[in-house]
């Protein structure tokens, strides 16, 4: 059942062929309408702008986002230079809101085929520190720590040698930070191993849709990504790029890219499962070319493993962050 917010927009509103549970027509302000629906269950909101007060204000606008489901509703545009400027667009969608439209067929349209991240992100701009405003590229995951990083440490892990250990450190740093105290949600890409874990803060996603999700936990403290094989490493503060130093594992990723350690300059490379001496890492980073950030010895799950993951976390500035 869905519900129809109107104002001057009301006579086209009316002609949807849809279910309604609640229809309002008037003038309101965000608090309002927050107070009206949000406990209020519905399958779709169509809000007419009009109908928000000093909707040109985009405070009032975010008010509404923070406290409704906005994958939920459909914000039907005045037809006006102010709000079909791509800066206001733009603002609309660093509110996860992509549903948007200036006619009923666009409406239409939106109830049935509602749009992701990825639709809307050709649309999306960024301001950089120069003050220069920044198109986002299809796709549009390099603005996710624009979007949401001010409050969130986004932390990336990836195996860069076979079976490296990423998704058994993202749920041993999960685990830590909680019992630090800290808000966690951990989210793998592009495969469903977290579902044998049995924690409903440990995430599967398709690589398409790692914008959304992040955008719908804009609250969490830390945010851990196994991203396996393609998951986009834009999205991310930091990424730290698993390698187990074992001869065979070094021979075939060596075979399948040859220039992988130039590649891996300047990133922070975790030497994972090492047994390695500080001496045979020193000749590791001789003979590869490259720094390591950290070497993890082998961990148990089930034993007590604070000391090096706390390591980890200091030097990578999230507890303090």
């Amino acid at each position: 059942m869905n519900v129809i917010i109107s104002n001057e927009r009301q006579a086209e509103l009316s002609n949807l062929n849809i279910e309604i549970i609640k229809s309002i027509h008037g003038v309101f302000e965000a608090d309002e309408l927050i107070q009206m629906f949000s406990n209020f269950f519905f399958g779709r909101m169509i809000l007419d702008l009009t109908a928000l007060k000093n909707y040109q204000d985009v405070r009032n606008l975010q008010k509404l986002s923070m406290s409704l489901d906005v994958e939920k509703i459909i914000v039907l545009l005045p037809d006006t230079p102010e709000c079909l400027a791509p800066r206001f667009l733009s603002r609309l969608i660093s509110m996860g809101i992509y549903n948007f439209t200036t006619n009923l067929d666009g409406v239409n349209y939106l109830l049935t085929n509602p749009n992701t991240y990825r639709d809307v992100a050709h649309l999306h701009q960024i301001d950089d520190v120069s003050g220069t405003t920044t198109t986002t590229t299809e796709g549009g995951n390099t603005v996710i720590n624009n979007i949401i990083s001010t409050g969130t440490y986004i932390l990336g892990i990836k195996n860069i040698t076979e079976h490296s250990g990423a998704t058994m450190l993202t749920y041993m740093l999960k685990k830590e930070l909680n019992n630090m105290g800290k808000s966690v949600l951990a989210i793998e890409v592009d495969k469903r191993d977290f579902v044998y874990f049995n924690d409903k803060e440990m995430l599967s996603v398709d690589n398409n849709n790692l914008a959304n999700e992040l955008l719908k936990h804009k609250d969490v403290e830390v945010i851990l990504i196994d991203l396996n094989k393609d998951g986009n490493v834009e999205v991310c503060n930091e990424v730290l790029y698993l390698i187990e130093p074992s001869t065979i594992k070094l021979n075939k990723l060596m075979r399948r890219d040859r220039k992988i350690f130039e590649k891996l300059a300047g990133r922070k490379v975790v030497l994972a499962q090492s047994i390695l001496s500080d001496s045979d890492v020193k000749e590791f980073e001789y003979e590869a070319n490259i720094k390591t950030f950290f070497t993890m010895p082998p961990l148990d799950e089930r034993e007590n493993n604070s000391q090096v993951l706390q390591n980890l976390l200091n030097k990578l500035g999230i507890i303090n962050y």
